[in-house]
């Protein structure tokens, strides 16, 4: 076992970190009825929040993968999106607890995310985490994004810690293929936005956390507080 402290603590945003699905509920909904269309349950929309604004669209309107009304449909569903942003956003339970005892223990904490700068930056801001993230990278900063490494890496760069002592956090099977790309230690969690016939054990990630509140004992086994 590792025993020294990790250098930091990575995690993916939307799924992992906060619960941003109460948000896109209201929007996508929203774009249904400017389309005469009925409205789609909470719950057959969380399947879906984790693989962006498009996969959100094309279950909603029952779209095939090429269809023209994409075009129109995603940049309205940005607009109303921008509109609402984070009005019913929170941290996942467990999760301001576990950023206070990352504060306590001085290890640095940071966000990597395929959400763009444009609603991550006011969504951050609006949920005044603390202690604050020492980094948030977002799609904008990098050439390639996840399940590319690249994002990670810069991320570690900018904590000044090195990736194999690091660790990712992550909801969707492209998190824990970035992370064990970059070489860290990687848990993904059951509790976001799996979608139907996702199977996360065959993600190789090297622990499962299905509540946030899981987070902090698997940390405490893999590095010790002395």
């Amino acid at each position: 076992m590792n025993t020294a402290l990790p250098e930091a603590v990575l995690f993916d945003l939307d799924g992992t970190l906060i619960d941003t699905a109460p948000d896109f509920y209201a929007v996508i909904n929203q774009l249904l009825a400017e389309h005469q269309r009925p409205p789609i349950s909470y719950a057959f929309l969380r399947h879906y929040v984790s693989n962006g604004a498009r996969a959100m669209i094309g279950a909603a309107f029952e779209l095939a993968e090429q269809d023209d009304l994409y075009d129109q449909l995603h940049p309205r569903m940005l607009e109303l999106y921008l509109q609402h942003l984070g009005v019913d956003t929170k941290p996942f339970p467990g999760i301001p607890s576990l950023l206070d005892w990352l504060g306590e223990q001085q290890i640095p904490w940071g966000i990597v995310t395929n959400k763009p700068e444009c609603y991550t930056t006011p969504l951050m801001r609006g949920l005044d985490l603390q202690p604050p993230p020492g980094t948030v990278i977002c799609p904008d900063h990098v050439r390639d994004k996840k399940p590319h490494p690249e994002a990670l890496f810069l991320a570690c760069k900018e904590l000044n810690c090195s990736p194999e002592r690091s660790i990712y956090i992550g909801d969707h099977a492209r998190d824990i293929e970035a992370g064990r790309r970059a070489g860290m230690q990687t848990i993904a969690v059951s509790y976001g936005y799996l979608s139907e016939g996702d199977d996360i054990n065959s993600w190789q990630s090297d622990f499962q956390a299905h509540h946030a509140n899981e987070i902090k004992p698997i940390l405490e086994t893999l590095y010790s507080n002395r």
